[in-house]
């Protein structure tokens, strides 16, 4: 099992829309594993959109 920190440190990426209504619009299931992914952490993102990928551990 992976650790989000051992993807080193957060990648944020660049506003594309506007701000959105709730905070929970920057997250989303992903496709291959159903966790939820926080859409504002890039390593989140390419971490989940691996077809076969072990699971993600959020650091508490």
């Amino acid at each position: 099992m992976t650790n989000l920190s051992q993807l080193g440190p957060p990648i944020t990426g660049k506003l594309h829309s506007e701000e959105v209504e709730h905070e929970s619009d920057h997250f989303y299931l992903g496709s291959t594993g159903g966790k939820v992914v926080d859409a504002r952490d890039l390593r989140q993102v390419i971490w989940h959109d691996q077809p076969r990928h072990e699971s993600l551990e959020l650091n508490s």
